[in-house]
């Protein structure tokens, strides 16, 4: 029996072992683009091949490293104006446009890592980057208990994003589920409502202020 436990202790410890070595970079991860993600399907529906094309993402990295480079505590948010609707099954959205912001803390050699990291998280949806900034990156999730319900992102005078958790006055057609899944890997995430979806720059030929749309997801990651 001792020699039993002593060999379970042995393979737990190598789980845990290569579960951390796996996951070389963490952090918290929050988006928005211009469709409903919690919704129902007509209403999803509604807005195939009319919204959907434009989105916000970004990380925090909690701790961890991207090719050598530790990036821990800083943040890349990435902008984008795709061919389609994100996500939607009935087309495909790409190629799109993207504008890369990095934090202005980030080094070069940082800014270079933050811009892989993001490209690999990303795919397609940052893969044809048509500018770059750096600018003051804030990302902050809330929480009830254990699970994210809301989070804000604030990238300079650039890019906002405001969540908060849904309420029964987001239910319209009462069957709403979660339609649209998140479009970066996430290690867990929760839709939200973005009480405000913003973003000031130049580069994808096109701005927007949204308000109150149920858009939304908030959660993290690790790689």
């Amino acid at each position: 029996m001792r020699k039993l436990t002593f060999m379970l202790s042995i393979c737990f410890a190598a789980m845990l072992g290569s579960t951390a070595s796996a996951q070389q970079i963490y952090g918290e991860y929050i988006e928005s683009r211009n469709a409903d993600v919690w919704t129902g399907h007509c209403f999803a529906m509604a807005e195939v091949n009319l919204m959907g094309d434009q989105a916000i993402v970004g990380w925090r990295v909690s701790k961890g490293e991207w090719n050598g480079v530790k990036l821990d505590g800083l943040s890349v948010v990435g902008v984008a104006k795709a061919s389609g609707t994100l996500g939607s099954p009935y087309e495909n959205p790409y190629p799109a446009k993207a504008v890369l912001i990095f934090d202005e803390k980030a080094t070069p050699e940082q800014r270079d890592a933050l811009k892989a990291f993001a490209q690999e998280m990303g795919g397609e949806l940052l893969k044809n980057v048509v500018r770059t900034e750096a600018a003051p990156i804030s990302i902050s999730l809330e929480f009830t208990g254990e699970h994210p319900t809301g989070g804000q992102l604030q990238a300079g005078e650039l890019a906002n994003i405001v969540t908060r958790q849904f309420t029964q006055r987001d239910k319209i057609c009462g069957h709403e589920q979660t339609y649209y899944p998140p479009l970066t890997p996430t290690s867990h995430a929760m839709p939200a409502v973005a009480s405000l979806d913003q973003f000031k720059g130049e580069g994808l030929g096109v701005s927007w202020s949204l308000r109150e749309k149920r858009s939304a997801f908030v959660g993290h990651f690790a790689k």
